[in-house]
């Protein structure tokens, strides 16, 4: 039997960039306060939740979704799976737990990601013969010959010199990404997303990495590939962090009965009208989201002009700005508090945090009545990963 997916609740911990705040705490340890509270937000007990699904790219082993849905006190019985799309992972088990609850599989399931860059392990290939040392690594191969499988700043710095996007303009989209997450901070739009996170002493309560940028600055940042006026920037690059995001899926049935009892939630509840992950050229895995979206549209007989909202992730700003280039996106409807250039990026929870982002924007906007009639808010997560692969997601109002 199939059913709709509903979003109920979505939350995030703060972004800290690595070595930062969250220096001490393993993915699993950020991402338990995160169930924890999503469970108290909905009113929901740990039994009714079917399974636990989290994205990680860093760890490279172990079940960190386990270690997170324990910590956070659900009960034993209650299966978690961990997933590794590397930077899809987080938006790739959202779509995974949409899936289950489409198929009928289950009712009510806490899907995310989270990472640790601070906490991940040292990597190293096993020697051939005992006599050989280790040798380590710190990326795998995300696409084997004869495909190329490039550094992904190389992939970027390359994008930049293909399409003639200046230092200055990269610095200027980095610079607005920061002016606005400082716009959306001070008119305190993100706390109804953030979960506090650290020594309760002292918790984390905001994205810490988010600073006043200016274009000078921005331009006098490090190369971290290409040359000349094209080159890539530090700052228009997102930087290493630590963060876990999740949201609670679940059947349009299940939410009917949940808002039922839990008045508050009247409103709040998000449809899931299309979703899917794609394959692409992995010499270029910036252009990927590029298509997908097109696909998505397509699945959903409509255009760009019909949504409000893209959360679009800026792992680099040249990828970015290629795939405003070649929607036609309105940038006026991208990333309306700032995007990971102003946050980080978390690998295997950037995709998560984008669809909390997507999740809370759309009901903002409904809030307000912008551009179409309650019920008509629409918007789209879209992320791309390493080895050319890139997922989406997208919203409306629902029950």
């Amino acid at each position: 039997m199939s059913s709709k997916a509903v979003i109920l609740a979505g939350l995030r911990t703060p972004v800290a960039p690595r070595g930062g705040a969250f220096k001490s705490l393993q993915a699993d340890e950020l991402a338990a306060p995160v169930i924890k509270a999503l469970l108290a937000q909905c009113g929901l007990s740990g039994d009714a939740v079917d399974h636990v699904i989290f994205g990680n790219a860093l760890y490279g082993g172990g079940n960190p979704a386990r270690l997170a849905a324990l910590r956070a006190g659900l009960p034993r019985t209650v299966p978690a799976l961990t997933l590794d799309t590397q930077c899809c992972s987080g938006l790739d088990a959202i779509l995974f737990g949409v899936r289950l609850i489409e198929s009928g599989a289950a009712s009510c399931v806490i899907a995310g990601g989270m990472e640790s860059f601070s906490r991940s392990p040292l990597r190293a290939h096993r020697p051939l013969s005992p006599d050989l040392a280790p040798v380590p690594y710190t990326r795998p191969a995300f696409a084997p010959a004869p495909f190329e499988d490039p550094d992904l700043a190389e992939a970027a710095g390359r994008l930049a010199r293909d399409r003639m996007y200046l230092r200055a303009d990269q610095a200027s989209y980095a610079v607005h990404s920061h002016a606005k997450a400082r716009a959306a901070e001070a008119a305190g739009l993100f706390s109804r997303e953030l979960v506090r996170v650290g020594p309760e002493s002292e918790p984390l309560a905001r994205d810490s990495f988010t600073r006043l940028l200016s274009g000078a600055v921005a331009l006098r940042s490090p190369v971290l590939a290409g040359a000349g006026e094209t080159a890539l920037l530090s700052a228009a690059t997102a930087v290493e962090a630590d963060a876990a995001a999740a949201l609670v899926i679940a059947s349009d049935e299940f939410a009917r009965d949940l808002v039922r009892k839990e008045p508050a939630l009247t409103g709040q509840v998000m449809e899931v009208t299309a979703g899917l992950s794609l394959g692409g050229n992995p010499d270029q895995p910036a252009l990927v989201p590029t298509l997908a979206i097109k696909e998505l549209m397509k699945r959903e007989g409509t255009s760009p002009s019909r949504y409000q909202r893209l959360e679009l992730m800026e792992a680099y700003a040249p990828q970015a700005m290629a795939t405003l280039e070649d929607l036609a996106w309105d940038p006026a409807t991208v990333n309306l508090e700032g995007g990971a250039l102003a946050r980080g990026h978390p690998i295997g929870a950037s995709g998560a945090i984008l669809a909390v982002r997507l999740f809370h924007g759309l009901k903002d906007d409904l809030k307000k009545d912008l551009k179409k009639e309650a019920g008509e808010a629409r918007g789209i997560a879209a992320i791309a990963a390493a080895g050319g692969l890139a997922s989406v997601l997208a919203l409306k109002p629902g029950c």
